[in-house]
Parts: structure tokens; C-alpha cells; sequence
């Protein structure tokens, strides 16, 4: 690899752990480590300033992204993200995780990402609006639906996506709906798009359970992160029987031995944009929630918070990385050590992205699937998925992760390979 593509700040950062994460994977990939270089080079970056007129006439400047990582098969897929920690770094490494996602699911996309260093909350609902569509106009020439299609991520929601492609619609004189994912119903979105990544983890988990000999139904389940993928997740295991025993956000850690009563608790957070207060648990400090005992769980917040010092603290026999980039591989080696299994993101979290796929065909076609259907079709492709990593890792002997990468990166090489370069 050319030693530019680890220049990094931080061992720690997102971009660091992506680029650890493909150099486990290059001793398996054959005579196709000749171009693993495409897999630490993004293709294209865009940095671009957002000067945005507030309600009170003052004028506020804001930074955004957008990143191509890796276009072979197809054209790039990946979320917008609303953060104030939002960098480019950040986006470098979520565009490569899609990269990789899109590959190990096998659809015919590459990797993208974007994102504005912006808390959303403090912005009004015009605020907002307006610096969606200066940040769309900003990058409009980047994205389009054979290009690059975003989709809502941390900070963003369907409302975002409809502002997306209603101004990305507007400057190019056609309504496109396939320009985004993630819009409303009624604007060209697909049924099963907001629940699709929390069934994903709970697919893709319930798969490897049963392999590890997990009876789900009767397991103890942690939930780090209670927004659209955590809280459906939990809601997932709950309805199947599962004690969701400890639930953790950004304002509190609730943890109740008999089990939480989740659609209380979602009630809850809905109404109060936090599970903090909710008085049907204990509230215990924020650290204890990584040293109780779980069969289960679930990282469905951000990137980087299960370090070293965590891995070894567990007391549980499987992951599910709801979140991107939850597990630094210093403590991937540690919980390998420890025999507690690992879904990787890139896998586990990949309904998203999945569902997106259905919506960006059926706006398409302008013919529309079932919920049903979608998600019959969504977890026959995460079976088969999880199926064809499990014998991967079985074969080469290693872990679920570095197995997704093998998958992953031979038929994003290859792509490369067979496309070759121009000129």
C-alpha cells in the first residue's frame, strides 16, 4: 500500500480502523493484492462551504462532504450525515465501509458518503431546509441516479431526502426521484426502508446465533444507541421474546433485569427525544452498561466505542455491529482471543442499504413492491449474505469480519481488474 494512505491524525479514527481492516484482509486476496491500492484511495473528494442566512439575518458558514470512494460496480451509495463531529476523515471511512458493504451484499453499487459538520437540533425547521438544499446545490454535480445516490444517515430523515431531490430535481429541470433513497412513501420511497437496517442486525444476528447456539427467544440483549436502527432492533428481539435488559443513549444507560418494556420505552424516546427519565428502569452510570452480563449485543451508535479496555469487560458471546465502525481492531483481537463473535457492520447493518437498492429500482421502473415482498426479498439476500461469510471464515479460519473483507474485496478487485485503466 503507498504509505500516503495512512497518513491519519489518530490510530483511532474511523479512516484507521477502515485501512487496518483491509491490510488483515491482503494476504488472502491472491494475484489481486496487485490493486488493493484502489481500496485506500477514495476516488474523488469534495469539500464545500455552506454559507447559510439564519431566522435572526445573521450569516453562519458550515462544511461539507462528499466522498466517491469506489465506483467499479456500480455508481457510489451512501448516506448524508448531520454531526458537529462530523470530518473528513469520518467520510473517507464510511464511503469505504459502503464500498465494501455493497460488495459483500452484492449489489451493484460502489461506495459514497457525505456529511455536514452541523448539530440539526439547533437549527430551525427552515434553517435546516435551506442548508439541505445549499449543501445538494454544492455537491449536485457529484451526485444523480447513476452516479452517486444518497440516503439518510446520523442527523437526517426522509424530510431531508425529499428537500434533496426536490433541488437536485429543480436545477437539472426533471423530477428524479431516484436521485436519493429514503424519501417519503408518497415521493418515490419504498415500504420498509425506515426498519430495514434494524432488521437487518436482527436477521443477520438471529442467523449466526442459531450457529453459535444462541437461543435467541430466551437470550439477554444490550442496545447501544436507541435511534432508527437501535430501537428497531430492540423492538426486533423483543417481539421475539428476547430481555432487552440495557438500553444506552447519548443522555442515559437504563438497565432492568427482568427486561425493558420497549414499545414503552420507544413511546418514550419519541415523545421526549431521549430515553433519559424513563421511569420503568434503572438508570446506572454509562460505563456500567459494557460490564453486565448479555448474550446479546448490539452497537447502534457511533463509530469507535468498543476500545480495548471495553473488549476486555464484556460478559457477552455475541456482537451485532448495528452501528459503522463500532469495534477499533485493537479490541477485535480481543474479543477473538475471548471467543465472543462478531456480525460486522458491513454485513449486520447492510438492510439500509439493501431496501435503498429496491427503492432506487422501483423509482426505476415506477412500479412499487409490498412491504411484504421487500422484506421477503430483504432477508433472503442477508441470509444468503451472512451464509456466504460464515463459509468463508469456516474455510479460511478466520473471523467473521476479515471473512466479509475476502468476499468483499475480491469482487471489488476484480471489478477493478477486468474494467482496467484509463487511459
Amino acid at each position: 500500500m503507498s504509505e500516503l494512505s495512512y497518513v491519519t491524525g489518530d490510530r483511532h479514527s474511523a479512516w484507521s480502523t477502515y485501512l487496518t481492516q483491509v491490510e488483515r484482509v491482503l494476504p488472502l486476496l491472491g494475484d489481486l493484492s496487485r490493486w488493493a491500492d484502489t481500496l485506500t484511495h477514495p476516488k474523488r473528494a469534495l469539500i464545500v462551504d455552506i454559507p447559510l442566512e439564519m431566522d435572526d439575518g445573521t450569516v453562519r458558514h458550515f462544511e461539507g462532504y462528499r466522498v466517491q470512494h469506489n465506483l467499479s460496480r456500480g455508481p457510489g451509495k451512501g448516506g448524508v450525515r448531520f454531526h458537529p463531529d462530523v470530518t473528513l476523515q469520518e467520510v473517507m471511512a464510511l464511503s469505504a465501509w459502503m464500498t465494501v458493504k455493497c460488495a459483500a451484499l452484492n449489489l451493484p453499487f460502489g461506495g459514497a458518503k457525505g456529511g455536514v459538520r452541523v448539530d440539526p437540533t439547533t437549527l430551525s425547521h427552515k434553517e435546516l431546509e435551506r442548508l439541505t438544499r445549499r449543501y445538494t446545490s454544492e455537491i449536485g454535480t457529484m451526485i444523480g441516479p447513476q452516479q452517486d445516490i444518497p440516503a439518510p444517515d446520523v442527523g437526517t430523515n426522509a424530510q431531508v431526502m425529499a428537500w434533496m431531490m426536490d433541488t437536485w430535481s429543480m436545477n437539472v429541470g426533471a423530477t428524479t426521484t431516484g436521485v436519493v433513497t429514503g424519501k417519503p412513501v408518497h415521493l418515490g420511497g419504498s415500504l420498509g426502508r425506515v426498519k430495514a437496517t434494524g432488521r437487518g442486525v436482527f436477521v443477520t444476528g438471529c442467523s449466526v446465533a442459531a450457529k453459535l447456539g444462541i437461543d435467541v427467544a430466551s437470550s439477554r440483549v444490550a442496545v447501544q444507541g436507541f435511534g432508527n436502527v437501535g430501537s428497531v432492533s430492540a423492538e426486533l428481539f423483543h417481539a421475539l421474546g428476547a430481555k432487552v435488559v440495557a438500553v444506552q443513549d447519548h443522555k442515559a444507560t437504563l438497565y432492568l433485569a427482568s427486561g425493558l418494556d420497549i414499545p414503552a420505552l420507544q413511546a418514550w424516546q419519541q415523545t421526549h427525544g431521549t430515553i433519559a427519565g424513563f421511569a420503568a428502569a434503572d438508570h446506572i452510570a454509562d460505563e456500567h452498561f459494557w460490564t453486565q452480563p448479555y448474550d446479546i449485543l448490539v452497537p447502534a451508535a457511533l463509530e469507535g466505542q468498543i476500545t480495548a479496555e471495553r473488549a476486555n469487560l464484556l460478559q457477552c458471546r455475541l456482537i451485532i455491529e448495528g452501528a459503522n465502525g463500532p469495534t477499533l481492531p485493537e479490541a477485535d483481537d480481543i474479543l477473538q482471543q475471548r471467543g465472543i463473535a462478531v456480525v460486522p457492520d458491513v454485513i449486520a447493518n447492510a438492510g439500509g442499504v439493501t431496501v435503498s437498492y429496491f427503492e432506487w429500482v422501483q423509482d426505476f421502473s415506477s412500479f412499487f413492491w409490498s412491504e411484504e415482498e421487500i422484506n421477503q426479498r430483504l432477508d433472503s439476500i442477508m441470509q444468503h449474505a451472512i451464509e456466504t461469510v460464515w463459509q468463508k471464515a469456516d474455510m479460511l479460519n478466520v473471523t467473521l469480519r476479515t471473512a466479509a473483507y475476502a468476499v468483499a474485496c475480491e469482487r471489488i478487485l476484480l471489478a477493478r481488474k477486468d474494467r482496467g485503466l484509463y487511459p
